[in-house]
């Protein structure tokens, strides 16, 4: 056990003329006692109070003695079960997230979507930001800082085309790196040096990750998004694509051409898929709060520091209580 305010442990020094005086008394009274009798003194009720007398102020002096410990703050390692786990939300920020049939526009019902979804989850799980568009960036690494997280997600904007393959390899990355392993490096645009291909784990294994997949679904720049959805899989990482959009689309100028952007929902469903995930709407709200429940983390029990004040006032105030009902009950009085 540890203190956050050691020295104010001293305040316990404060108990020694307390007791001295207790003591001082006793033998004042037995003296008495011995000169006049004890003119009921030593009786309750009729009958005598024998050690029963001691108890009330022994209780008080625990009371005491225990306040003035807990003004220190004691603190010790206690192990609390947690949920812990890493979520990454992957952002399309492709230039079809600007169209406006989820108004006002794609990308900021998306953004709305993550908002609730990051405000939902505990402390204790890590959320990361990835934005990819015809590449994949890590805007933001798992933290427990949702401040952070939020701000993240405040500073994405519509660029370019579109590869889901590279946002799911980037967020597979960030999941590497926050977990303390070396990024295995799923792209790039350089020719890697040999590494050890990771072992893929047994199928129907899942790892207390998550990547949700903020998209309408068209894949326009390659490589396209299977082997990536299978790369997660190996690595036992689910993904919960988000459809962003809506199946009739809308018009979008781009360098001065009309395209007609669609939600592509046959895409995102075989990823869901292929890693054991779920796929959602963001147009239906009950579907998105179907994403925070259906998250595999994992509850786990962690020894951590934690400040226990508040039991050791707790049982404090318990003896004082207990001491005031003992003396009203025994000597007729409360100190």
């Amino acid at each position: 056990m540890s203190f956050i305010w050691p020295t104010l442990l001293l305040s316990l020094l404060i108990l020694l003329p307390l007791v001295a005086l207790y003591l001082h008394m006793g033998r004042r009274r037995r003296d008495l006692a011995a000169r006049y009798g004890s003119l009921g003194l030593m009786q309750a009720a009729g009958r005598p109070l024998g050690w029963r007398r001691h108890v009330p102020p022994a209780l008080f002096l625990l009371a005491l003695a225990l306040l003035c410990f807990s003004l220190a703050r004691p603190q010790t390692v206690v192990s609390l079960p947690r949920v812990e786990g890493i979520v990454i939300l992957a952002f399309d920020v492709s230039g079809s997230m600007a169209a406006d049939d989820l108004k006002p526009t794609r990308m900021e019902a998306a953004k709305v979507a993550a908002r609730s979804f990051v405000g939902r989850q505990p402390p204790s799980v890590q959320i990361g930001v990835v934005s990819f568009s015809d590449g994949g960036l890590q805007v933001q690494p798992p933290t427990n800082d949702q401040a952070e997280v939020l701000a993240a997600i405040n500073r994405l904007a519509p660029a370019r085309g579109t590869s889901l393959s590279n946002g799911i390899l980037a967020s597979l990355n960030a999941i590497a790196l926050a977990n303390g392993r070396q990024s295995p490096n799923f792209y790039t645009n350089r020719t890697p040096a040999p590494t050890a291909v990771p072992t893929a784990v047994p199928r129907g294994t899942y790892t207390p990750a998550a990547i949700v997949l903020l998209t309408d679904g068209e894949n326009t720049a390659p490589p396209g998004p299977s082997e990536a959805a299978t790369a997660a899989a190996e690595r036992g990482v689910r993904i919960y694509p988000v459809g962003i959009g809506s199946a009739a689309g809308a018009p979008l100028k781009i360098e001065g051409f009309v395209v007609q952007t669609r939600l592509d929902e046959a895409t995102l469903k075989q990823i869901a898929q292929r890693t054991d995930g779920t796929y959602y709407n963001a147009v239906s709200e009950d579907q998105l709060q179907k994403v925070y429940e259906n998250l595999s983390m994992q509850l786990v029990i962690r020894p951590e520091r934690t400040e226990v004040t508040a039991l050791f006032a707790g049982i404090g105030l318990l003896a004082l209580l207990l001491g005031g009902v003992f003396s009203a009950l025994w000597l007729g009085r409360i100190p």
